[in-house]
């Protein structure tokens, strides 16, 4: 009887998950909390961020910049960096980035977006929910991005 083993399996998991940098400014409360008749608007940047730290360990930070505003008056800015530890096991080095960039923000996005929800109604708000993000999308969207901008001739420049 021969012994099967899985040494040779792809595997990935989460082996942590951690705040890297948290900030609130909630520069116009208490006033803004007593005059806020509009849904403020929300802005939004997202960001990854992909490292080795050690032979199969990677850290993914997810940093989140919100900025909301009632009309013209900022109601609060709200600046988390969200990141998780991956060990990253018999997967080829050219799918790395992708299982980093999409799977791993997948698993850690709803952590970062409760924090982010926990944080807004610890500070006299209605909890902010981030829309759920197509990190896939993303990732193809920017490769074609590359490779668009990768297939264009450089522009050269004459030197007097």
């Amino acid at each position: 009887m021969e012994e099967t083993t899985n040494d040779q399996q792809p595997r990935f998991s989460m082996k942590g998950q951690y705040i890297k940098d948290l900030s609130l400014e909630n520069p116009n409360a208490p006033e803004n909390l007593m005059t806020m008749k509009e849904q403020p608007r929300v802005d939004l940047n997202l960001d990854l961020q992909g490292r080795r730290v050690a032979d199969n360990f990677y850290e993914l930070a997810i940093t989140a910049s919100v900025k909301t505003l009632s009309g013209e008056q900022v109601l609060f800015v709200l600046d988390l960096t969200y990141a998780g530890l991956f060990e990253l096991v018999n997967i080829p080095e050219e799918l790395i980035e992708r299982v980093l960039l999409v799977d791993s923000a997948f698993a850690l996005f709803p952590f970062a977006r409760r924090v982010v929800a926990d944080i807004t109604r610890d500070s006299g708000f209605p909890p902010l929910m981030l829309d759920p993000i197509d990190f896939l999308g993303l990732y193809e969207q920017r490769r074609r991005q590359e490779a668009e901008q990768a297939s264009q001739p450089m522009a050269t420049a004459a030197i007097n």
